[in-house]
């Protein structure tokens, strides 16, 4: 028997190999032994070696074929099923769980710093507590024996309080508790250095094979086939007659499949499934870990615990505890083997030691406790902790989900239900952007190994990190520069990595603060950076109050309001949209009217057939130009440039793509972002600074808002856009690459002398809420409506002219707004962030999805949407005749709300009217 204790000891000092340099996966021959099982009573792993055939011979069609036998395939089958798809074949290449899902630890936590993870985090607890046994009559594993949540400080307190502010909105019951309400709760547990915690009494735990085994038999059920020990060889991949990439069959070591739908859930083997269909599936396979101790008295009915500070868990497994974390040197397994199947690897004392630590801090009994077994089994990751899902940018009908991050089994259901509403829809029900594999990472990334190591490193290492709102990665930075990078640092700007790129985000009067190459936080063997002024300026941010650079960022947005500010903009995505066809295809995928003469600029939504907002942009209508150029192609027929906001660059250029090669409109979409810079000049003297610039009439006759020409400055051509993202009379520059460094400082020199200043995207998120400028993914996503968010202006109802989406915004209009976005301000200076629950004559109504603080009327702004408890729909009139509250971190807060913009309610400062 191996005590806990002598695990702290016996663990000899070593110093590990790089992770690249790794040639097979490590383990500790010294220190304690402890057999190597999983803590389940039933796995679904057969005795001997089986015969090698499979469980049943493939089919020769299928409409879905799913690949892989855990927690996500099943899900994923069984939800197809239920949803009423037939001909849907589940494939593994040994028996279901024999990858990853058999030794998971199966934990569900309800809450989540998410909206949407706590909706899918609901559906999968729905789906083992009561859907499968009420199907299938069987018993799934599924035991409530609640969770806790450990703070050993204030900041950790105050993120599980904005948790469980949310958890109102969605009726999660939880419970701050003191360190003696604790003590009375989990007597073992030594809260000394406790600051508090949180209680959620129905979050529990799932059995892997009881899960999978009934989800098999409720998808069995329902018409789908399940086939174990068949392996996939290959995927055919064939190309249409538009040069589309479409699923065309699935070969298998014992005949081939042909379907137009492919679902690589994998997990661990993902990446090389994706590769036989030449699909790039960014994840590293991990060694995960935890040990399960031998019977304690006294812990039966115990809840399960989280120590975040201590970077451990403690499972509750009948009359013992399953101890396990996530530590800052996980061992990368390199060379994943196709025959790996039930298999655990030897736990690395010298890597697990540290959880050792934490919990025998936490629970002292286990100082004396035996250690049975030890689990370390592989499992996925991914660069910013989140699934891939979603339907592949490479080949059309191969569809990903996979890269859990050890969190297959809790977001499994809600997942599951997503994919297959993806499947068969064409997009799933919920805003599921955060794990779509479209629109996270620009393709020059999906491929490229430093960057999926060192960013999945960084998450993995952080899992248990408190969750900021300002925080930034170190890892796989300055992958995209523009043309003003080197020229922004010297002036002391602080970057932000978005998509890739690194944008300015605030600009620090210390000089420069440039993000090195990461070192892995000491890791490894590498050493730790020294002296890391861009670090230590991220760790200022590392607070639920307002940072100490706050009043920098003041005088950022206050300049821009009173004098003048540039931004640099130049990540922006810019894109045009050309050929035959092109109105034809603008008209379709652009809700506002687009068509109208060269040198106008309209802002738009782009939506889906559910009438979500899948985007919001501006669209220039074009004349003819050069080939070869960046700033005015050569086309035939009509043409169309699009600027799109950097982060969601890739998102839009996926959505239009989908669109064009589904319609067959004769069109190209072209990107120009990395060729083109973008500058934008904004407040009340821009015209004054901007009219020794540019070499044309700035007046409001001869150049009215939103349009756009090309014209010069400084001997450089240019695209000059008279538009604001922050409420303010202001131009775009839209500059060759080559150019923008020139442009950029005769900007700067003219404007001087009226007090011009830097300013950057913090600057911007103030500014845009202030003036009640929407931002997609915040305040819009595909599950808001244009007339919800107060948008209806961008569609063209009053028109002919069809557009995607079209009837469902007809539909809502006639039928009702059943929620609607306000803004909110409160009177106290209190900073908020989003998720904070909104209270409408006491009851809840919903949650803040933004928010940020308004320098020009000096006050805390959030936009939000409501709801009608008595579930009627949510007029303008109620609005206006509620008293609400916002609840921050447990203390509500009086709010006024808004039907308009708290600042320049008549838009007369962005035409010029000050």
């Amino acid at each position: 028997m191996s005590y806990m204790s002598r695990a702290c000891w016996a663990a000899a000092p070593r110093r590990l190999r790089a992770p690249w340099r790794s040639p097979r996966p490590f383990s500790s021959a010294s220190g304690p032994t402890a057999k190597k099982s999983v803590p389940y009573q039933k796995t679904l792993q057969e005795e001997g070696p089986g015969s090698g055939e499979p469980s049943r011979p493939p089919p020769a069609s299928a409409q879905v074929v799913v690949v892989g036998g855990g927690s996500l395939g099943c899900q994923t089958t069984y939800h197809l099923a239920k949803m009423g798809v037939s001909g849907v074949v589940l494939l593994d290449r040994d028996r279901l769980t024999s990858g990853t899902t058999w030794h998971t630890a199966g934990l569900l936590w309800q809450l989540r710093p998410s909206d949407v993870e706590v909706e899918l985090l609901a559906h999968t607890r729905d789906v083992v507590s009561r859907d499968l046994p009420a199907e299938t009559g069987l018993h799934t594993g599924w035991v409530q024996n609640g969770g806790l949540f450990i703070a050993s400080n204030k900041q950790r307190l105050d993120e599980y309080k904005r948790l469980m502010s949310l958890g109102k909105v969605y009726g999660v019951e939880s419970h701050v508790l003191t360190p003696s309400q604790t003590k009375d709760l989990y007597p073992l547990m030594n809260v000394d250095d406790l600051y508090g915690t949180l209680y959620v009494p129905k979050d529990g735990t799932m059995d892997p094979a009881g899960t999978c085994s009934t989800l098999a038999r409720a998808a069995t059920a329902r018409g789908a086939t399940i086939i174990e020990n068949c392996p996939v060889t290959g995927i055919q991949v064939r190309t249409d007659d538009f040069g589309v990439k479409r699923v065309h069959a699935v070969e298998t070591a014992h005949g081939t499949i042909q379907t137009p739908c492919v679902v690589n859930c994998a997990g661990v083997w993902a990446r090389a499934l994706g590769r036989l269909a030449g699909v790039h599936v960014p994840l590293v396979g991990m060694h995960h870990a935890y040990v399960v101790t031998e019977r304690i008295e006294g812990i039966q009915n115990m809840p399960n615990v989280r120590d975040h500070d201590a970077s451990v868990y403690l499972r509750l497994q009948g009359d013992a505890l399953s101890v396990g974390g996530y530590e800052s040197n996980p061992i990368f397994w390199e060379e994943v083997s196709e025959k790996f199947a039930f298999g655990l690897f030897d736990l690395d004392w010298d890597v697990f030691m540290q959880h050792i630590e934490g919990a025998v801090n936490r629970v002292p009994v286990l100082e004396k406790t035996g250690i049975k077994s030890t689990v370390c089994g592989p499992e996925s990751f991914t660069a910013d902790h989140k699934p891939l899902m979603g339907e592949a940018p490479e080949v059309r009908g191969f569809f990903l989900g996979c890269g859990f991050n050890s969190a297959g089994m809790m977001l499994g259901g809600g997942c599951g239900r997503e994919l297959a509403h993806w499947i068969i829809h064409g997009r799933p029900e919920k805003d599921m952007y955060g794990y779509d594999i479209r629109q996270r990472f620009h393709q020059s990334l999906t491929d490229n190994n430093r960057w999926i190591r060192e960013r999945s490193h960084e998450s993995y290492a952080k899992n248990y990190s408190v969750v900021f709102p300002h925080d930034e990665p170190l890892a796989g930075r300055n992958m995209r520069k523009d043309p003003l990078h080197e020229e922004l640092l010297r002036q002391g700007c602080v970057f932000q990595e978005r998509h890739g790129w690194e944008r300015p985000g605030w600009f620090s009067p210390g000089g420069a603060a440039p993000v090195l190459d990461y070192d892995y936080y000491g890791a490894y063997g590498q050493e730790r950076h020294r002296d890391y002024t861009y670090n230590r300026l991220l760790g200022d941010e590392y607070t639920f109050d307002f940072p100490p650079h706050h009043d920098i960022i003041k005088n950022e947005c206050l300049t821009c309001r009173n004098a003048l500010a540039l931004f640099d903009m130049s990540y922006f995505g810019k894109f045009y949209l050309v050929g035959p066809e092109a109105t034809k295809a603008a008209d379709w995928l652009f809700s506002a009217d687009v068509s109208k003469a060269p040198g106008s600029t309209v802002y738009t939504c782009m939506l889906n057939r559910q009438g979500g907002v899948e985007s919001d942009l501006t669209v220039s209508r074009i004349s003819p130009g050069a080939p070869g150029s960046p700033l005015a192609p050569a086309f035939e027929g009509d043409g169309y440039y699009l600027a799109i906001g950097g982060a969601v660059a890739q998102h839009n250029w996926s959505h239009i793509t989908t669109v064009l090669q589904d319609m067959k409109f004769q069109c190209k979409l072209l990107d120009c972002s990395e060729e083109l810079g973008m500058m934008s000049i904004q407040g009340p003297l821009s015209r004054v600074v901007l009219q020794e610039v540019l070499d044309t009439d700035l007046s409001n006759e001869a150049f009215p808002f939103s349009t756009h020409k090309i014209t010069t400055a400084a001997g450089c051509e240019v695209r000059a856009m008279r538009l604001s993202f922050v409420g303010e009379m202001g131009w775009e520059l839209h500059v060759p690459r080559a150019d923008c460094v020139k442009v950029y400082r005769a900007v700067m020199q003219a404007g001087a002398r009226h007090g011009i200043a830097n300013a950057g995207y913090r600057a911007i998120d103030s500014l845009s809420i202030e003036k009640g400028y929407r931002h997609w993914h915040a305040d819009l996503r595909p599950d808001d409506t244009p007339l919800e968010a107060g948008l209806a202006f961008t569609c063209k109802l009053k028109s002919s002219i069809p557009f995607l989406g079209r009837e469902a915004v007809e539909a809502q209009k006639a039928k009702g707004i059943f929620r609607r976005l306000v803004c909110f301000t409160t009177e106290e200076k209190v900073p908020m962030f989003g998720l904070e629950a909104v209270w409408r004559d006491g009851k809840v109504v919903g949650h803040i999805r933004r928010a940020d603080f308004g320098f020009a009327i000096d006050k805390t702004i959030a936009y939000g949407y409501i709801r009608d408890p008595a579930g009627g729909p949510v007029s303008l009139d109620f609005v206006k005749s509620g008293s609400y509250e916002l609840e921050r971190m447990g203390v509500t807060f009086q709010a006024r709300a808004h039907t308009k913009s708290p600042f320049d309610p008549d838009n007369k400062r962005v035409k010029g009217f000050y």
